[in-house]
């Protein structure tokens, strides 16, 4: 993958450094745009594989940037391209191997990456029932459910539902869900 990555980078940098050039911009700013709209899509994809270590999707703002960057390194290969059907197939090739490869190699650092640690104190309480991690998430609502009823507040009430989200590393959302459904008797 990373070869594929290294190979089809060259070759997009290359289109793009063409097509600024054709557009009046000077060298130093023609050499700076394709790292910009690459670096866009390699800092858009860390974001969404931390959103992910997180238990979110990310958020719109690096799906977003993630995707015009994506058809920005796309239609800079095809303008550029031999204006013919193959010649635009061939021109587009690079970008879509890079966005391929990187996105591949994002999904394999995903599916294998340890999660964060909570970092709680290992003598607390919130640490009396460790989170479990890459539970279906059915499986960790209860498991938090169940955490929330171990770790009472001193009054005897449950902890909040940030303080149960926390303790997962998930949103607020999540833990305020985990607490009404498990009030509810949904998560038993």
């Amino acid at each position: 993958m990373l070869l594929v990555a290294l190979i089809a980078a060259v070759v997009s940098f290359r289109h793009m450094h063409e097509l600024a050039l054709l557009h009046g911009e000077d060298p130093l700013a023609a050499a700076l745009i394709p790292l910009a709209v690459d670096g866009t899509i390699v800092a858009a994809s860390i974001s969404l594989l931390l959103a992910s270590r997180y238990g979110s999707r990310g958020g719109v703002l690096p799906w977003g940037l993630l995707i015009i960057a994506s058809l920005a390194s796309l239609g800079a290969n095809v303008a550029v391209a031999e204006p013919s059907l193959i010649g635009r197939v061939i021109a587009a090739w690079p970008s879509l191997a890079l966005i391929g490869a990187y996105e591949m190699l994002m999904s394999q650092i995903r599916r294998f990456a340890k999660p964060r640690n909570s970092g709680d104190d290992p003598g607390s309480e919130a640490a009396a029932i460790p989170p479990r991690r890459r539970a279906p998430d059915r499986a960790l609502q209860q498991h938090a459910w169940r955490w929330a009823q171990t770790n009472l507040l001193p009054d005897g009430e449950l902890s909040s539902g940030e303080a149960i989200a926390e303790a997962f590393e998930r949103s607020a959302r999540w833990g305020r869900l985990v607490k009404k459904s498990g009030l509810a008797g949904e998560l038993g």
